[in-house]
């Protein structure tokens, strides 16, 4: 994004979000992006859905195009959708609820909750700890890409693994570099930081309903599991452009038993209203202690100098302003859920294609993001 259009952006917000008395999302706003979709689900994407918060405006959601193509049943707001890697920001919230009752410390080794042969086999592991996890710090590799478990997932597409077998696939690798000495992100952090939490609750699951759910009344945010992933949630069927001809392919059973596989890196569901509930909830300090949630935004830096990763956050640098949250892709899904401090909004959107593997379809919605960010706070005005 240009600088000129970034600050273009950041005045109409302010101009737009900045007072009390708005009581509704622009109706320009709610056209520009209703045209915007229409224009990518004729391109071929399924479905797209936001939802939209300011204390200013209050809420506003949309939804174009299908829930199920083949079914034609009409997408919207209310369908639960693929959380993919915003379940981290979940992940890490519970592990720091645990840290603010004194159940573990973050520079705790993680070897001294997790008898794992394979984990304590790895040359370098007892320096691995909970913090390294939690900011991708650890130099552990990358359990979703191994030959040998895609291989069994492309095989057996329909099974469901359990988080602690898909993570032995990383048996007898070794650390990608010193722990604490960089950041690489990596799923396998995540994965392992559920069991710890597993570890020390019993059951984090139920630890999560408890402290975020009920705390924020989300009734539509849960877990896939073995049990429940075949059954009726409302959730969108999931869709890939298998031989690259701009033709969506219905991948939903795989797209589930995959995701009831993962536990911290991945694994929920959720409607766009909960999201946006979940980071309202997050940033206005009703789920964890203000120093707590200061320390969820220490920035690791990448090689560049640049922040990249807090404690289950990602640092979104939109050049004047920024924006912290997390961002999620799958074979059959994908999404973002960012908030905008200096500007006190919040935006959830997700779809039901593939935003994992390159495709014709992919392609032509490149820059999905930008125009949705451009339409929502632009000023109209400008050319």
């Amino acid at each position: 994004m240009k600088k000129r259009t970034i600050i273009t952006i950041l005045a109409a917000l302010i101009f737009h979000f900045g007072y009390a008395q708005q009581q509704e999302f622009p109706v320009e706003r709610q056209q520009a992006i209703k045209e915007i979709f229409k224009k990518y689900t004729d391109l071929g994407i399924p479905g797209l859905a936001l939802t939209v918060y300011n204390p200013g405006v209050g809420y506003w959601s949309h939804a174009e195009g299908y829930a199920d193509l083949e079914a034609q049943k009409v997408l919207g707001p209310d369908h639960r959708y693929f959380l993919q890697s915003v379940s981290k920001t979940y992940m890490a919230v519970i592990i720091l609820k645990l840290y603010e009752k004194g159940k573990l410390g973050l520079d705790d080794p993680i070897v001294d909750y997790l008898d794992l042969p394979w984990l304590q086999a790895i040359e370098g592991s007892e320096k691995i700890t909970v913090r390294m996890l939690l900011n991708h710090t650890s130099g552990l590799p990358e359990y979703s890409t191994d030959p040998i478990l895609v291989s069994r997932i492309v095989q057996d597409p329909l099974s469901v693994l359990s988080p602690a077998e898909m993570l032995a696939y990383i048996k007898g690798k070794e650390l990608e570099f010193e722990p604490g000495s960089r950041y690489t992100y990596r799923n396998t952090n995540y994965g392992l930081l559920s069991l710890i939490a597993d570890k020390v609750t019993g059951d984090h699951k139920a630890f999560m309903k408890k402290v975020i759910f009920k705390k924020l009344g989300l009734k539509n945010t849960l877990y896939l599991t073995p049990q429940n992933h075949t059954k009726d949630l409302n959730l969108v069927s999931a869709y890939w452009d298998v031989l690259l001809e701009g033709i969506p392919v219905n991948i939903s059973k795989m797209q589930r038993a995959n995701v009831a596989s993962m536990r911290g890196d991945d694994g929920m569901i959720t409607s766009t209203l909960e999201a946006v509930n979940f980071l309202k909830g997050l940033v206005e300090g009703k789920l964890l202690k203000p120093k707590t949630l200061e320390l969820m935004q220490e920035w690791v830096l990448d090689e560049n100098g640049e922040r990249r990763y807090g404690l289950g956050l990602t640092y979104y640098d939109l050049d004047v302003t920024f924006g912290i949250g997390h961002s999620g892709g799958g074979i059959g899904a994908g999404c973002v859920l960012i908030y905008l401090p200096e500007l006190d909004s919040i935006l959830f959107l997700a779809t039901n294609f593939n935003t994992m593997m390159e495709s014709p379809i992919r392609k032509k919605a490149e820059n999905l993001q930008m125009e949705v960010l451009q339409a929502l706070f632009a000023d109209p005005s400008e050319p």
